[in-house]
């Protein structure tokens, strides 16, 4: 059944951003407007242009606790000398500088992030026109130096385009409900614009006043179903092209093994939509839709028995010495973290903290992840707690306090590594313990052991050698 009134109140209460964090997104916005063209940062200003979710009307609510963000394009005429990296150290000192946003920006590669104390942040870059020649648009690449062409208001009215073709906005309803799978399963991991475009390409003109895209449902069931058509076609990563800049290919924000997974659980994902659309009964729709969206799915509907199979499915894979029977993985990797029991976090062989807690311990500790093919290569590719990963390689783990600055010198950083599962507990004897870091404050950790592991970052203060912060676990799925 497609429950299209259920999906509307799904979408209202817990997809869709709220319009009271609209609202103040709009208002800080504008702020950071003023703010600019009031500073003495050099180039002439000539527009702020919206980019991203934000401009595509795709944003969605945060989940677990994560961050929504907006991105924000600063159209300039520009200066005689600057290379491209200026462009982007100068907008940061900018706001370094300043009382009002001085402790809430970082400076990345192509832009400039004020962080606010709630689950928002703005990505503020330089876009420089007509540089070298009339109507071009460039971003500023800080780390290389180098200009790169850009076409944001292309690529905007392009989705905008695509939409117009789906009745009730369905194409972008599905689009952040895909995201919504993404962000909340942890399954697979595809930057927003990748995922986007992908989705994009699944609609076309002949599409127009069909029942393919009449409503919400049924836009999701037709866009899973071409988007995994398309990728059982193409066992290997193919080009994902900008579609308003042909030179792009943003399949580059993959790897191998990233496409990999992303093809797979497209596939189990649309298995599941095909599914639920097809029963009968409503109680029996709402189990196979909550198996894809969760317990937000149909609130207030008495429909328990699929959640709690699971979560005793779980359970009964669990072992108190922590040699969990192999299934455990498959559950895992099929449902996600949040099914795991509280018991699961601290097994026995886990080692206690050596150190006292201060009075007060911060749980605004994050933790962070790359993935890398070796110890010695530079940055990898991000990826999030839960996310199921192939054997080899291996992970840098840094941590952030309070979503973004870097441990304070008067602390330093401890990591608990805590294996699970046969492998793991086989070879190395039931590892929990405490590690120093690889370098600064980052940890590596090579994946060799099939389990679901887990990484902490506990913060010492130096003085008195008592624990102030301490994060969340990150958790590790090896296959």
């Amino acid at each position: 059944m497609k429950l299209v009134s259920d999906f509307n109140d799904f979408l209202k209460g817990t997809v869709n951003l709220n319009q009271t964090r609209i609202d103040l997104l709009g208002a800080r916005v504008e702020a950071i407007e003023e703010f600019l063209q009031e500073s003495d940062w050099h180039p002439r200003i000539l527009q702020f242009i919206e980019q991203g979710s934000w401009a595509h009307d795709t944003i969605i609510r945060p989940v677990d606790q994560g961050e929504f963000d907006a991105d924000l394009l600063v159209k300039v005429r520009p200066v005689d000398g600057w290379s491209a990296a200026q462009y982007v150290k100068e907008l940061g000192r900018v706001f370094r500088e300043s009382k009002r946003y001085g402790e809430m920006t970082v400076v990345y590669d192509y832009c400039v992030t004020i962080t606010y104390a709630d689950d928002c942040k703005i990505d503020i870059a330089p876009l420089v026109a007509d540089r070298e020649h009339q109507g071009t648009l460039e971003v500023c690449n800080r780390r290389t130096d180098e200009f790169e062409a850009s076409q944001p208001v292309e690529y905007t009215r392009w989705i905008r385009e695509k939409n117009g073709y789906s009745g009730n906005n369905s194409f972008r309803k599905a689009t952040r409900l895909i995201k919504y799978i993404r962000d909340i399963k942890k399954r697979f991991s595809c930057e927003s614009v990748l995922l986007t475009t992908l989705i994009g390409h699944r609609i076309e003109w002949w599409d127009k006043g069909t029942t393919a895209f009449a409503d919400t449902p049924s836009a999701l069931q037709t866009i899973m179903s071409r988007l995994d058509d398309w990728l059982q076609d193409r066992p290997d990563k193919p080009k994902v092209e900008n579609p308003s800049l042909r030179s792009q290919d943003f399949a580059e924000l993959w790897n191998d093994t990233q496409y990999a997974n992303f093809r797979n659980f497209v596939h189990k994902y649309r298995t599941w939509i095909d599914e639920a659309v097809e029963a009968t009964d409503r109680a029996g729709s709402i189990e196979k839709w909550r198996r894809v969206f969760g317990d937000g799915f149909a609130k207030g509907e008495n429909v328990k028995k699929a959640e709690a199979s699971v979560t005793d499915r779980a359970r009964a894979l669990l072992r108190d010495t922590a040699a969990h029977l192999d299934g455990l993985v498959d559950t895992v990797i099929d449902y996600g973290v949040g099914i795991l029991p509280s018991i699961f976090k601290t097994p026995r062989h886990q080692q206690a903290p050596p150190w006292p807690m201060a009075e007060t311990v911060s749980r605004n500790v994050q933790i962070f992840a790359e993935h890398s093919t070796t110890k010695f290569k530079g940055r990898g590719h991000r990826v999030l707690s839960g996310e199921a990963l192939a054997r080899g390689g291996g992970l840098w783990f840094d941590v952030r306090i309070n979503k973004f600055q870097t441990v304070p010198a008067d602390c330093y950083v401890r990591w608990r590594i805590t294996n699970t599962g046969a492998a793991a507990m086989a070879v190395r004897c039931g590892r929990g313990g405490f590690e120093k870091p690889t370098d600064g404050d980052r940890r590596w950790e090579g994946l060799q052991y099939r389990g679901v592991h887990m990484a902490e970052a506990f913060v010492i203060r130096r003085r008195d050698n008592r624990i102030v912060g301490q994060s969340e676990p990150f958790y590790v799925v090896i296959k």
